[in-house]
This record gives structure tokens, C-alpha cells and sequence, in this order.
């Protein structure tokens, strides 16, 4: 029996296009694939729990963690750490669990170089036209700030060339559907069946 190890997945995509919809739709169907749990500084909030919403950490246990290279990616907002721990990922992969990880264009280019064995799906808009209404649709935001979410996602597509695969979200049914090919394919490349039955053979003879 080969024992094959899980492959992390990693989805990104520019601010508006829809990443968490598409995860929680994938997360929503019958799946193995374990969800990537962050690290923050931030408070407890009432009813969260730790290992489940956040692991919960102090600003310096989080801080020796970035100096241990212990974070596959981080960032800081409003004064609080955010990041993606490096142990938890490793021991589901090593446990044959898929994981699978939804973020922000910076930190899955963060990823990439922390963990290159990672496979990188970036998520599309159909249209700049349609991200611009996804983005003023959600009223949240000032005209200004529709703008820059608009330029920065521009710098964001030129960035494609870091991924490995492209999504684009017209619906997100079929998005879910393609990432689901995605997963399965990946683990039917040559390379890594070849990897195990090299595996099979030493420990045969």
C-alpha cells in the first residue's frame, strides 16, 4: 500500500473576485480537504475557538515564529499579526490530508517562496468590468477606495504568472467544479506517483 502524502493548495485571486465564495462552495461538498487554520494576534472573539477559528498567539510568541521561519506567509493589519503556520500545514500533509489555503494575492506570492511545492490556483474575474461591480456592489466602500481596490487588482493579474493554474469565477459552481479537477489531477502527475513506487521498489528489494 503506498502511503502518498497530501498536497497543499493554495487559492488567490484579487480582492472581489470571490475566493471565499468558491471555498466555502468546495468546503460545502463532501470533502476531504482539511481547511489551512491561521495564526493571530488578534483577541478571542465570543464563540471562536482556538485550532478551529485561529490558533490564538501573543504579538513576541508570533514575532519568534517570523525570526524561526515558521510561517509560510504573514501580514500585519490594524496592529495585529496574521499568518499561516508552517507546522500544522506539514503535519496534516505528512498525515495524507489535502490542505488547502484561501489568500490574498501578497501572501500566496509569500507562499510560493516559502513553499514552492505548493500547488498555486489563481482565481479570474471574468471581466475588469464585472470585478469593478462585484467590488462597488458590496457598498462598503468609498469611490476612492473602489479605485485602488481596482488598480491593485490590475497589479494583481500581471501577477498570474506565479500560478500554476487559472479558475476564471463566472460561476461559482463551475469554478468549484474545475478546482475539484484540479485537485484530482495533481495527484495522478506522473511525478509524484513516480516518487512513491520508487519508494515501493527500495523498500521491496
Amino acid at each position: 500500500m503506498i502511503e502518498e502524502k497530501g498536497i497543499l493548495f493554495i487559492l488567490s485571486g484579487p480582492s472581489g473576485v470571490g475566493k471565499g465564495t468558491v471555498r466555502k462552495a468546495l468546503f460545502n461538498q463532501d470533502t476531504d480537504l482539511k481547511y489551512s487554520i491561521s495564526m493571530t494576534t488578534r483577541e478571542k472573539r465570543p464563540g471562536e475557538r482556538e485550532g478551529v477559528d485561529y490558533f490564538y498567539k501573543s504579538k513576541e510568541a508570533f514575532e519568534a515564529l517570523i525570526q524561526e521561519n515558521q510561517l509560510l506567509e504573514y501580514a500585519k493589519y490594524v496592529n495585529n499579526y496574521y499568518g499561516t503556520p508552517r507546522e500544522y500545514v506539514e503535519e496534516m500533509l505528512e498525515l495524507g490530508h489535502d490542505v488547502f489555503l484561501e489568500i490574498e494575492v501578497q501572501g500566496a506570492l509569500q507562499v510560493r517562496e516559502n513553499f514552492p511545492e505548493g500547488v498555486f490556483i489563481f482565481l479570474f474575474p471574468p471581466s475588469l468590468e464585472e470585478l469593478k461591480n462585484r467590488i462597488i456592489h458590496r457598498g462598503t466602500e468609498s469611490q476612492e477606495l473602489v479605485l485602488n481596490r481596482l488598480k491593485e487588482a490590475r497589479k494583481e493579474i500581471e501577477m498570474m504568472d506565479a500560478y500554476d493554474y487559472v479558475v476564471v469565477n463566472d460561476d461559482v459552481n463551475l469554478a468549484v467544479k474545475k478546482i475539484q479537477a484540479i485537485i484530482q489531477s495533481e495527484h495522478l502527475k506522473r511525478e509524484r506517483i513516480a516518487k512513491q513506487y520508487k519508494q515501493l521498489l527500495e523498500d521491496e528489494l
